[in-house]
């Protein structure tokens, strides 16, 4: 124990350390990083007793959005959660994040832990905490540097979902994903979650495709506790349930089909942690209240007129923000950065068609790979009016350039908790660590 009380003291005089320094909210891993050294067993002490255990929430994409729907889900039932809702998503990153809410005794005063993480560091932390329940989103090309292939990446889901003790629940229309339950053990839940038959034709967007299986052959057939979405329109939809117990109409603040996917994820999981508690309507009215997490489709307003920050890192998840926002007649900036979080083989853009910017334009490249961005837009026929690798001066340069009229931009991680930061401090926006719990 005292072990685990001199991690919590060192963890959270780092943490002060680095927000007197304009490390941000919790968001640096720093902290803990410093816990985690003095305690290796920290996770487990802080977090092993839970009454209603831990939810680890993985996939390539949608975690962020997802584990946030997760945790209002839960606490709309009267639940208290602790989370790492910043998004840093190594298990450093959630030890620095619940830090604030953890008592020099370790003791938390929670009834669930739900936890965002990395495909690669969420065994590390199962080899700590053994997961009662896991979430498991989809699989596409991600950080090839650190992934090296899609397989890979399957994987090391699938021996996450092995050490899952009580429930797993698995992307149906992911063929990655909806093999996995093949490998769960005998006592383990599952439970699907998908798009309804009528809308599947809008997957292939969404998804990397495995050409080694038949796709008919791979999807389960749902069953009542299966949760498939039922679009209405770009924020209404319905979860709809074998069992005819329906969540919806939901009215989503975040538009999109891949946001809805992400809602029906989170009502399924929720729906199978808690069992006959879970009530449609409160599930129904939380989702509803649910805003962006910062910068996956945040809007920002800037002296009047919107700017949204769009936060992509795959093919996959380019290739849909440009579908939801590329026809838009909104000015554009697309700030790449090749850090250790973004993926530092940047090779991935030219999967990716930018045919849809072509009308419009591109304002301006940034980042540390602002000429690479330029070269891969030019390729497709997209003007691009200037390049300023300077995150600093490229948003002044877009501000002033733009300042009336719509604008958003298309941003890798790192790039986007620089230009969140940025915008921060010109405009009332709430601070990472307010923002996860507004």
């Amino acid at each position: 124990m005292w072990r685990t009380t001199a991690a919590i003291a060192a963890g959270k005089l780092a943490r002060t350390a680095s927000r007197l320094r304009g490390g941000g909210s919790g968001g640096s891993a720093l902290p803990g990083l410093v816990a985690e050294r003095i305690d290796p067993g920290f996770l487990r002490s802080t977090l092993g007793d839970l009454p209603r255990g831990v939810v680890v929430v993985s996939g390539t994409n949608g975690k962020t959005t997802t584990t946030k729907m997760v945790v209002a889900l839960l606490r709309a039932h009267g639940l208290t959660v602790i989370t790492n809702p910043t998004g840093s998503n190594f298990t450093r990153g959630v030890i620095s994040s619940m830090l604030p809410e953890i008592p020099l005794t370790g003791r938390i005063k929670a009834d669930i832990a739900v936890v965002e993480l990395d495909e690669a560091h969420s065994l590390k932390f199962a080899e700590v905490v053994a997961p009662t329940h896991a979430l498991l989103l989809n699989v596409a090309r991600d950080q090839l540097d650190r992934f090296a292939e899609i397989d890979h990446t399957a994987r090391l889901l699938t021996r996450l979902a092995e050490q899952t003790t009580g429930g797993v629940v698995l992307n149906r229309d992911d063929s990655f994903i909806s093999r996995i339950d093949e490998h769960v053990g005998p006592d383990v839940t599952v439970r699907w979650f998908g798009v309804d038959p009528s809308i599947a034709d809008r997957l292939p967007e969404l998804q990397e495709a495995d050409v080694r299986f038949e796709e008919a052959d791979e999807v389960p057939p749902a069953g009542p506790s299966d949760g498939l979405l039922k679009p209405i329109d770009d924020h209404h939809f319905t979860v709809v349930f074998g069992d005819g117990h329906d969540v919806g109409p939901v009215s989503l603040r975040q538009r999109g089909l891949a946001a809805m996917i992400n809602a029906t994820a989170a009502t399924s999981m929720v729906r199978l942690v808690l069992g006959d508690d879970f009530r449609h309507a409160v599930a129904a009215e939380a989702l509803a209240k649910v805003t962006p997490p910062f910068g996956r489709g945040e809007v920002v307003d800037v002296d009047g007129q919107p700017l949204e920050l769009v936060l992509v890192k795959n093919p996959a998840g380019f290739t849909v923000a440009l579908g939801t926002y590329g026809t838009t007649p909104v000015a554009s900036m697309v700030a790449i950065n090749d850090n250790y979080a973004d993926g530092q083989d940047v090779s991935w853009l030219y999967d990716v068609s930018f045919e849809s910017l072509r009308e419009h334009g591109v304002a301006v490249t940034s980042g540390v790979r602002a000429y690479d961005m330029a070269l891969r837009l030019r390729y497709d026929d997209v003007r691009v009016d200037s390049v300023e690798p300077d995150l600093e001066r490229a948003l002044d340069v877009f501000l002033a350039d733009h300042a009336d009229e719509p604008k958003r931009i298309f941003c890798t991680y790192t790039a986007m908790m620089t230009l969140r930061r940025m915008l921060a401090q010109r405009y009332d926006l709430p601070d990472f660590g307010e923002e996860a719990t507004a």
